[in-house]
């Protein structure tokens, strides 16, 4: 059977190969160009030198353009609507997981395989994302959005190992400077403070500056514009003589509403843009939990469905979570298992 297995560079796709090709498929490399940068070029050179090591197919796929419109173009529009991007997302459910599938299509190959930290596990004729091993890297978060389609062809090699296995593996097979790689971290085209990202690409005076206010409306000081600022933020406002929290973003009249914690604090919630696996397994779930963070606040909730489209839906919280931004993403699951997700309104 032929794999196109999506090839960064780095330890875990790398891994995936060889786990791959172990396993008797034929492989396939594809690295992805999504940046013009020499970290960019470095990786596609990694990925292209393991492939030769290991006698696969490698090839490079520029998809520079598509990344910029998809991906950063969204980062930079959403905080200018006032809300909180999720680009890891994003990119995984709009643009890496389709480009795979459909170049999977032209180059004959029946399943599609990356090195993400989840598992794949199928329930009668439905496919669901499932948590990987290793609590610290599973990344199951940011797949709820996938179709069936690109659901029934995933292989995902590394979802029931560790980290440390995987760097293990990696020596195993012989490949030391391989299983030494960093692992990379924080988003690939926005190294450093996201609001020095968006002056580089908007310019300095892409907003006028404006007002701090408290939940009662009163003037507490003057900010460097909405976009710079997110919810549940602590640093980086105006000194009081008491701990204060970005409680709101106002896009429309350039104001920023600060709070101290306990006002951050909601036990309701909806979302849109939404996609379940499985209607059946979403009713049936006897502890749904939803997270909102990728690492954390895992909290009990229930789901009310406000129309028959499903446009729009209600996530009562069983306990009060703080920080809920809109534009954020939500991940609903039954203990272990996703059953899917949604954009926060």
């Amino acid at each position: 059977m032929k794999v196109l297995l999506g090839m960064s560079g780095g330890t875990d796709s790398s891994v995936a190969a060889m786990m791959l090709l172990q396993e008797g498929f034929e492989v396939i490399g594809v690295t992805f160009r999504f940046l013009d940068s020499t970290e960019s070029t470095q990786n596609i050179s990694d990925a292209k030198q393991l492939a030769d090591s290991l006698g696969i197919q490698h090839v490079v796929y520029d998809a520079v353009e598509l990344f910029r419109t998809t991906v950063i173009d969204y980062f930079i529009s959403e905080y200018f609507l006032g809300r909180t991007p999720v680009p890891c997302t994003i990119c995984n459910v709009e643009l890496k997981w389709k480009l795979l599938h459909d170049l999977a299509i032209e180059m004959g190959c029946d399943k599609i395989a990356t090195g993400h930290y989840a598992q794949i596990e199928q329930y009668k004729n439905t496919f669901f994302i499932k948590k990987g091993i290793d609590e610290e890297k599973d990344q199951s978060f940011f797949l709820w959005g996938l179709s069936q389609t690109i659901l029934s062809k995933m292989i995902l090699p590394l979802g029931k190992y560790t980290k440390s296995e995987i760097r293990e593996l990696a020596r195993r097979f012989g490949y030391q400077h391989i299983a030494n790689k960093k692992d990379s971290v924080g988003l690939c085209f926005c190294k450093g403070d996201y609001r020095d990202f968006l002056k580089k690409e908007c310019g300095e005076n892409c907003v006028e500056k404006g007002n701090f206010i408290d939940e009662a409306g009163r003037f507490l000081g003057k900010h460097e514009g909405y976009p710079f600022y997110t919810v549940g933020q602590r640093r980086g406002l105006i000194f009081l003589n008491r701990a204060v929290y970005v409680k709101e973003i106002r896009k429309d009249s350039n104001q920023v509403v600060l709070a101290p914690q306990s006002s951050l604090f909601k036990d309701s919630f909806f979302i849109e843009k939404s996609n379940f696996f499985s209607c059946e397994k979403l009713n049936s779930a006897k502890n749904l939990i939803v997270k909102i963070r990728y690492r954390k606040q895992a909290t009990p909730c229930k789901l009310t469905f406000s129309d028959e489209k499903q446009d729009k839906i209600k996530v009562q919280l069983l306990e009060p979570l703080e920080s809920i931004s809109a534009g954020q993403a939500a991940a609903f699951y039954d203990e272990d298992l996703l059953l899917g997700g949604g954009i926060i309104l």
